[in-house]
C-alpha cells in the first residue's frame, strides 16, 4: 500500500526517472506489464501491434494482449500529477495536440490502400498489418471513426479518388488482429499524399453531385433512373441462385427506390450497390466513383447492365 499524503522533497524526484523507454518522454497514462515494466499506454499498444512481447525483456504478453485491459498504474500516475504537475500538463498538452491533428478529416486523412469502397455500401475488413492496426486504433481514439479507402496505384501508391469509411464496430481478436465493420461515407479526391508511421495519409477534397434544377431535365433524369432501376432488378432476379446468394451475403439486398434521387450529395444508394456487385474492373468502378453528375453515373451503369444482359446465361 502506498500513500501520497507524506510530503516527498521535490529534489528527490527526477523527471528522467519517470520517462517511458519507448518515446523518451514523461509517462502519459502509464501501464505496467505482468513482467513489471512500465510504458505509456499508447507506446505499449504500438509495440504489441508488431509482436506480443515486452519491448524490454521480450517476455510473452500474449495473454495480456488477448485481455486488452491496459489499466493505468494509479500510483505512478498520481506521483506524476502531484509532484511533476507542470511537466505533466505540458505532456498532456502535447498529447492533445497530437490527437487533435489526427482528428482532422480533410488534412492528413489516414488512407487504407486495399479495395474499392462506395457510399452507403458495407465494407467488412480484416486488419492484421501493424500499420493498419495503429491506424484503426487512432480513428477510434480520436472519435472520428473514419478513414479513407483507395485502391493501389503502382506509380503513386494509391489512386486519385476514394471513399471515406465509417467504422460501425471493431472486434479485436486475441492475437491483436481485428475484424472491422465499416460502411461507405463521402467520396473524395486526393490533393496531396504523404506517410505517417508507416501508413498513407492525404489531404482531400470531398465530391458532391451537381444538382439538376431545371424541371424538364429533372424529369428526364428521373425517367433514366427508373429505367436503370428496373433493368438492374431484372438482371439481379435472373442471376443464378449461387451468385445472387453471394451478393446478398456480402452486400445485402438491393436498396429500395428513393423518393428524391437528389436527396444526398452522392445520389441514390442503388447506384453504389450496383457498382459494388457488378462484375467489372476496379478501374472502371473508379471512373464511375469519381463522376459528379448522377446522369453520367446512370448511363455508365446502364451500359454495363446492357452488356451483361447480352451475354448468354450459361
Amino acid at each position: 500500500w502506498f500513500s501520497l499524503s507524506a510530503a516527498v522533497p521535490r529534489d528527490l524526484l527526477d523527471p528522467n526517472d519517470l520517462e517511458c523507454s519507448l518515446c523518451i518522454r514523461l509517462f502519459y497514462e502509464p501501464v505496467t506489464t505482468p513482467c513489471g515494466h512500465t510504458f505509456c499506454k499508447n507506446c505499449l499498444e504500438r509495440c504489441l501491434d508488431h509482436t506480443p512481447q515486452c519491448p524490454l525483456c521480450k517476455e510473452s504478453l500474449k495473454e495480456y494482449l488477448a485481455a486488452r485491459k491496459y489499466t493505468v498504474t494509479s500510483v505512478l500516475d498520481r506521483v506524476i500529477k502531484q509532484y511533476l504537475s507542470e511537466e505533466q500538463s505540458e505532456r498532456q498538452k502535447t498529447h492533445l495536440e497530437e490527437t487533435q491533428e489526427l482528428a482532422d478529416l480533410m488534412k492528413n486523412v489516414p488512407i487504407f490502400v486495399c479495395t474499392m469502397a462506395y457510399p452507403t455500401v458495407p465494407c467488412p475488413l480484416h486488419v492484421f498489418e501493424p500499420r493498419y492496426r495503429l491506424m484503426i486504433r487512432r480513428c477510434m481514439e480520436t472519435g472520428t471513426r473514419q478513414f479513407g479507402m483507395c485502391i493501389n496505384d503502382a506509380q503513386k501508391g494509391f489512386v486519385e479518388y476514394g471513399c471515406m469509411l465509417i467504422i460501425r464496430s471493431v472486434h479485436f481478436l486475441p492475437d491483436g488482429r481485428s475484424v472491422v465493420d465499416t460502411i461507405g461515407g463521402k467520396r473524395f479526391r486526393v490533393l496531396t499524399r504523404g506517410m505517417k508511421d508507416g501508413y498513407c495519409i492525404a489531404d482531400i477534397k470531398y465530391l458532391e453531385d451537381t444538382r439538376v434544377s431545371d424541371d424538364e431535365e429533372l424529369t428526364q433524369l428521373q425517367q433514366l433512373h427508373d429505367a436503370v432501376y428496373e433493368q438492374a432488378r431484372t438482371w439481379f432476379q435472373n442471376l443464378k441462385n449461387r451468385f445472387r446468394n453471394q451478393i446478398l451475403q456480402h452486400f445485402g439486398a438491393m436498396p429500395e427506390r428513393e423518393p428524391d434521387i437528389q436527396a444526398t450529395p452522392n445520389g441514390p444508394a442503388c447506384c453504389w450497390w450496383l457498382l459494388a456487385v457488378l462484375p467489372i474492373d476496379p478501374r472502371y468502378q473508379l471512373s464511375v466513383l469519381s463522376m459528379t453528375t448522377l446522369r453520367e453515373r446512370l448511363v455508365k451503369i446502364q451500359h454495363i447492365l446492357s452488356y451483361l444482359q447480352s451475354i448468354p446465361n450459361e
